[in-house]
């Protein structure tokens, strides 16, 4: 058991941490689930159901829950390996920039091969000498796409504030991106404007997806304070240089009772896999598909990476050992 009264446990192949002293029936009901609809194997082994209410769950537990759904040949099997942020469920565990392209055709053409379903749009002030000029609206429509209103450009909690209060004005969205930033030279987060930022905005009802240096105390502090995702950078915002600390991403992840998503960094398709593989929710990134040589190729390879990562981490890799191991015996040999 951990110092503040939790265990860690596998649920569907996912790691917790969950309060200590929980029985399985209650640990369900933690997870919106209802113990009597359920089937439960615990370490291997299938826990009867009529004793969901009196076996505890106990430190390095592996459950795996099932429960029945309809089924029927009416075509291929369904992945519904989904995640939920703020009340909103989406297949796509990438989500994309709309910044930095040559043109909003080859933006959109970036976003249909990403299968992205969520796209962040800065918001700026309307080009009045040429209301009629072309707009992002027209190419990726907000009907088919949630758009993602962020702060990007914002250097204290009042700036990101006012932002989002027009956002929201004249979209209707609550579900926003909020990054408040600390200097112009490596776009890192303010933590104590950000932290600022979403209180106050949480407090307006808006739902705060936050960008944030990769500290898991500093995640935790976003989460009380009302964010509904915590992003953590993996890199300096537009620098390529891939995931630079795994091991925070990590314990970020496995404290986070929201959902988890690397923000900035991201230049290569094996770093949005490394990413998933360390069990994030998903992988948020502009530069890496805007300023490739290919968009619209590297934008395809993106989605390939991420659901693959996301699959490895669901299959759950092989054990790290010291020395080799043989795939075949060396007993027998002639």
């Amino acid at each position: 058991m951990h110092s503040d009264g939790t265990v860690s446990i596998t649920v569907n192949g996912e790691h917790k941490r969950v309060t200590a002293g929980l029985t399985i029936a209650q640990l369900a009901e933690e997870l919106g689930l209802v113990p009597a609809k359920l089937a439960v194997e615990r370490n291997l082994e299938v826990v009867p159901r009529s004793t969901l209410d009196q076996v505890m769950v106990e430190d390095g537990d592996e459950l795996e829950i099932v429960h029945f759904v309809g089924g029927g040949d009416h075509g291929g099997p369904v992945d519904e390996d989904t995640w939920t942020v703020a009340g909103k469920t989406f297949r796509s565990r990438l989500i994309v920039g709309t910044g930095k392209y040559k043109d909003f055709e080859q933006n959109a053409a970036a976003v249909a091969a990403s299968g992205a379903e969520i796209v962040t749009v800065a918001v700026r002030r309307v080009n009045v000498s040429d209301p009629k000029a072309p707009m992002l609206t027209d190419y990726i429509d907000p009907k088919k796409i949630t758009y993602l209103p962020n702060t990007a450009g914002c250097f204290d909690a009042e700036s990101a504030i006012r932002t989002l209060r027009l956002a929201r004005e004249a979209g209707g969205w609550e579900l926003v991106k909020l990054e408040v930033l600390g200097e112009a030279r490596t776009l890192y987060p303010d933590m104590v404007e950000t932290l600022r930022a979403t209180e106050i905005l949480a407090n307006e009802g808006f739902k705060p997806m936050v960008y944030c240096v990769d500290d898991p105390i500093a995640a935790r502090r976003l989460e009380d304070a009302g964010a509904v995702a915590i992003m953590p950078l993996g890199a300096p915002i537009g620098s390529g240089l891939g995931i630079q600390n795994q091991v925070t991403i990590r314990l970020i992840v496995e404290g986070a009772k929201v959902p988890v998503l690397v923000d900035a960094g991201v230049g290569s398709a094996s770093d949005a896999a490394v990413g998933m593989e360390l069990g994030c929710d998903g992988i948020l990134m502009n530069t890496a598909i805007a300023e490739a040589k290919d968009p619209v190729m590297m934008a395809a390879a993106m989605k390939a990476a991420v659901e693959a990562g996301r699959l490895s981490y669901r299959a759950g890799r092989m054990a790290k050992r010291r020395y080799a191991d043989p795939s075949s015996p060396l007993a027998g040999l002639i």
